[in-house]
């Protein structure tokens, strides 16, 4: 399957509703950049009223592993790829439409090109900051995948 926003955004609805109601959209993804959005609204919010942190992990998380799955189909091998840590820092109260932006497909592309040479698993760590429509980040997202070339 070619890596679109549509297509994956299409997957979520299929085998990832949760994500697909609570409103996460993938709106680009290339080599270098995956941005996904989520809106603040009644199903993904907190008692606080703003969006709950795990509605923001999942978009977070989103952004990281729709790179991570782009770097895997440009490699044309088969990868195997496992979110093994993740840590996260809140700044703001998240409402109104957030957009998480993880730029590390280098770094992703690297450790694919490591695994192919050395045949063992590599670990990449892939920061996705959500910012809301002030341009004022809200919460800042690392997640530590695990990458390993099958053979």
């Amino acid at each position: 399957m070619k890596i679109t926003p549509k297509k994956v955004n299409l997957f979520m609805l299929l085998k990832l509703p949760l994500g697909y109601l609570s409103g996460m959209r993938v709106l680009s993804i290339s080599k270098d950049e995956t941005v996904v959005k989520i809106k603040h609204k009644w199903m993904n919010q907190n008692p606080f009223k703003s969006m709950f942190w795990a509605a923001q992990g999942m978009a977070a998380e989103m952004s990281t592993g729709v790179l991570v799955m782009k770097a895997i189909e440009d490699s044309n091998r088969k990868v195997s790829m496992l979110v093994t840590k993740q840590d996260a820092a809140f700044y703001k109260k998240a409402t109104g439409k957030i957009i998480f932006t993880c730029n590390g497909g280098v770094e992703v592309t690297k450790a694919i090109q490591k695994s192919i040479k050395t045949n063992e698993g590599q670990v990449v760590v892939l920061s996705s900051e959500g910012v809301n429509e002030d341009g004022i980040i809200v919460s800042k997202f690392n997640f530590e995948w695990s990458l390993k070339v099958k053979t």
